[in-house]
Parts: structure tokens; C-alpha cells; sequence
């Protein structure tokens, strides 16, 4: 028997309600993703993950070298490298070589979507119609990354793959998508007035590459505008990091006081040194789309988290407060810094990228609070301004 049911909240909609009481740190539900894909630019920038499940496929030492771009640096207590177990398992499929961190992972890929998404020595091909898309869609998103047009082009493999089709569209349906309220002139970030042209170049890309008759169904405009804002407001980011896990191993080790101070100086060193290459791209990243997870309503005081402690996209819904039988379980759709923001700027993020206004118990708490933001908000909010017209220049 669940420990939840999504059900109906009046003047809410839809809900995760616990059925049962939960504890801080209590794990609420793991799920698989029903779809999940590297970013682009993360995957053109050379960080190496399973192409099924986002497994680091390097060390801790090949990552850490990568990352700062010394291959002078040393890592100690290797032994503790999480991805020692399935090093030996490494494959990677015979025609078109993307790599898997197991058979399972390989095998799995096959059977649910890679048969059709194998592009044998094209994968390589700029010409290739999915390539062509693919630098469409990196000519108009640079990073940080929110989503990637691969996540479509697998859900379209899927579908082609399928033997129920009925049963995958009323599953893509589930998510329920809201894309563009014409009255309110509220559209997703992705599919914003300042990005018409690039959507419209996206569009025409994505039907190149699928001009078959069997994927007629999403190749109208509308269904494009589903499918884009579908990945925008439902996808949940995935990161997983040989770095930080070998860190959160050894860090938790029982080790005599000196030997503890100069491990903590060196694990200082190295993310300064590879702070000072990366920068904040430390993490193979991507994104994916969950049955479950996504029926997770927002709150800006949320009592569960979405974690990913396996090193690859299964989601694990932990208890963050105490939840009570009948509460609703809720998350953050905003980071930590997000959420000690205002509530005039928490609902701006939420309203820009989510589309819905915040009714939450913090939310009505400062209701009376004006709307306006502090000067280091004001200056976030211009800086991001600022950036979005860049990108958009960048793409034209």
C-alpha cells in the first residue's frame, strides 16, 4: 500500500497527500525516471556519464584532473572512489558508441528507446537531422542549462519503440502541461516573446528530423509548444559527481584529529582548484521527467526534498519535516538562495518559470510585505535581465 495519494485539493488542484506519518530524514518514495537525457553542452564538454542513467563513467581522479585541468593532481584514499564497483562494467553500444555503466543500463536503453535512437556512424554527422537540432537548440541555450531538445528526441524514440502507444501518450498527458495563457500573456521561459524566432528555428529543425508519418501527431506547432513547455515546467535536474560523492564517503570517515584537518585542507584545495578552471560546473548534469515526482507541488517551506543518493537519475523523495497522515507533501521548485529571497522575488521566479502564483503558507505569512526587492536582488534580477538578452542576441 502507498504511503501517498495524489488526489484534489479544492482551489488548489492537484496534490501529493501522505497517507501515513513521516519522520525527518524518513524516505518518502524512489522512483526511475520516465525519461531522463544529459544536458547538451554538459555532454559537448567533455563530462562523461552512463547515456542511460547519467552514471559517472570516470574516476574520481580522471575527474578531478578534467575539472582543474591538471593531470599533475593526486587524489588520496582512492579506495573510497565511488565509482570503483562498476568500473569493470563500462560498455557502450556496437554502432554508435555511447557508453553505458553496465549491460543492464545497455540492455535497458535497447528495449525502451535506443533501437530507434541508435544512429549507428552518423552520430557523429553535423548533418544529421538530430545533430542539425541538437546545434539548434545549443545555439539558444547556453549554459547553466535547464533543459535540452534530446530529452524530446528520446520521448520520440520511446514512442516509436512502444508497443502501446495509446498508453505512452496517456502517460506524456499526465503531466498536464499548461503552456500559454494568451489572456494573462504568461509563457514559459522557453517559449518567451523575446525567443519567437528561435522557437520558430527549433520547430523547424525538429520536424526535419522527424518527418516521418508516424510522428505526424507532434509535428503541428501546438503539439511543439506542448512538447517544450511539457520538459520546461514538469523536468526535474539530475546531477550526479565522482567528486562529491568521494568527498561525502571520506568526509564521514573515523579519522584521528591531524589526519581529519589535512584531508579538509586538501579537499579545500582541490575545489578551489577546480573552481578556478570549471568554475560552478562541477556536476555531469541533466534532466528528467517523473510520473511521480512531478504531481509535487511547490512550497516555499517545503517538508520533503527530491535527492539523488545512487549516483545516477533515481529520484529518492526524502522528508525534510515532520509530515502528519492527510498534510500534503510538498518540495522547492527554488534553491536555497531562491527561497531566503523576498516573496515579491520568489513569486517572479516562480511565475516566470513555473507559471502559477505561490499560495503557500510562507507566501501568505508576508502577503502584506511590499513588492519590491532589495538592492542585491534588484541587481540579481538585472544581471539575469541582462543575460537573457545576451542569449538571445548570441542566438539570432
Amino acid at each position: 500500500m502507498n504511503s501517498f495519494e495524489i488526489k484534489e485539493i479544492p482551489g488548489k488542484g492537484r496534490a501529493m497527500v501522505a497517507t501515513k506519518p513521516f519522520a525527518v530524514g524518513e524516505t518518502i518514495f524512489e522512483e526511475e525516471p520516465f525519461v531522463s537525457r544529459q544536458f547538451s553542452w554538459n555532454a559537448a564538454y567533455g563530462y562523461a556519464a552512463c547515456d542511460h542513467c547519467m552514471r559517472p563513467l570516470e574516476t574520481v581522479l580522471e575527474n578531478v584532473r578534467r575539472l582543474a585541468n591538471n593531470n599533475a593532481l593526486i587524489v588520496p584514499l582512492a579506495e573510497y572512489d565511488p565509482t570503483t564497483p562498476w568500473l569493470e562494467q563500462f560498455t557502450q553500444c556496437q554502432r554508435c558508441k555511447v557508453r553505458y555503466c553496465s549491460e543492464d543500463c545497455r540492455m535497458e536503453s535497447l528495449n525502451k528507446y535506443h533501437r530507434v535512437a541508435c544512429m549507428g556512424n552518423f552520430h557523429t554527422d553535423d548533418s544529421h537531422p538530430i545533430n542539425a537540432l541538437n546545434e539548434t537548440w545549443k545555439k539558444m541555450h547556453y549554459p547553466p542549462e535547464t533543459g535540452t531538445i534530446l530529452l524530446i528526441v528520446r520521448l520520440m524514440a520511446m514512442y516509436k519503440q512502444s508497443n502501446n502507444k495509446q498508453q505512452f501518450l496517456e502517460s506524456l498527458q499526465s503531466f498536464q502541461s499548461l503552456i500559454v495563457n494568451t489572456e494573462a500573456k504568461i509563457y514559459h521561459k522557453m517559449l518567451g516573446e523575446n525567443f519567437e524566432q528561435q522557437m520558430e528555428q527549433l520547430f523547424v529543425a525538429f520536424c526535419r528530423a522527424f518527418a516521418d508519418e508516424e510522428f505526424a501527431a507532434f509535428t503541428t506547432p501546438d503539439a511543439f509548444k506542448t512538447l517544450m513547455g511539457m520538459i520546461g515546467t514538469n523536468s526535474q535536474g539530475i546531477a550526479t559527481s565522482p567528486l562529491a560523492e568521494w568527498v561525502k564517503k571520506v568526509s564521514d570517515l573515523p579519522l584521528p584529529d591531524g589526519d581529519k584537518a589535512k584531508l579538509d585542507e586538501y579537499i579545500d584545495d582541490i575545489y578551489n582548484k577546480v573552481g578556478e578552471f570549471a568554475g560552478e560546473f562541477l556536476n555531469t548534469e541533466g534532466v528528467g521527467l517523473y510520473l511521480l515526482q512531478s504531481k509535487i507541488n511547490h512550497s516555499c517551506v517545503p517538508n520533503a526534498q527530491s535527492t539523488f543518493p545512487y549516483s545516477n537519475d533515481i529520484v529518492v523523495l526524502k522528508a525534510v519535516a515532520a509530515i502528519e497522515a492527510g498534510e500534503e507533501i510538498c518540495i522547492s521548485y527554488l534553491d536555497e538562495c531562491q527561497l531566503e529571497r523576498s516573496r515579491h522575488s520568489r513569486q517572479k521566479i516562480l511565475k516566470e518559470n513555473y507559471i502559477f502564483v505561490c499560495q503557500c503558507p510562507k507566501c501568505q505569512l508576508q502577503v502584506t510585505d511590499p513588492d519590491e526587492t532589495s538592492e542585491d536582488e534588484d541587481y540579481d534580477d538585472d544581471d539575469e535581465m541582462d543575460m537573457d538578452d545576451e542569449d538571445a542576441n548570441m542566438s539570432d
